[in-house]
């Protein structure tokens, strides 16, 4: 029998994270981040919200609106899908106020919701573009 290659493992298994040597906790430390630590509400409504821009389709749609204001057809055309699967995927940014739109005669025209989500986008953007240390 051969050994397991670990070389195959993914990354993230390979690195054990470094831990303290001694369990000594730092009251004052503790104290200070323990305020600011987000309620279990507030944490499970920002991981519904990166849920929603976990799909792949949805960052894509994201990019071109980073762009400019589409309406659907156009938006279908860039990314490559069907109008009814970006209408359904843009569904899914509205209900986190990603995206907002406006109708223009039978048209309805989409952009990013506001700065914010023009920041965070460009910010993952950037950061992934960043060189590893």
């Amino acid at each position: 029998m051969s050994k397991p290659n670990s070389s195959k493992q993914p990354r993230s298994q390979k690195i054990d994270a470094p831990s303290c040597e001694t369990h000594l906790v730092h009251l004052e430390n503790v104290r200070q981040v323990q305020q600011a630590v987000l309620s279990t509400s507030q944490a499970q409504r920002m991981a519904e919200f990166f849920t929603v821009l976990a799909d792949p389709n949805r960052l894509r749609i994201l990019s071109a609106l980073a762009l400019q204001e589409l309406c659907v057809c156009d938006l279908a055309v860039v990314v490559k899908m069907g109008e009814s699967a970006v209408s359904h995927q843009l569904r899914a940014l509205r209900a986190m106020r990603l995206v907002n739109y406006r109708r223009e005669g039978r048209n309805i025209y989409y952009r990013l919701a506001d700065h914010h989500v023009v920041n965070l986008y460009r910010e993952v953007v950037e950061h992934l573009d960043e060189p590893e240390a």
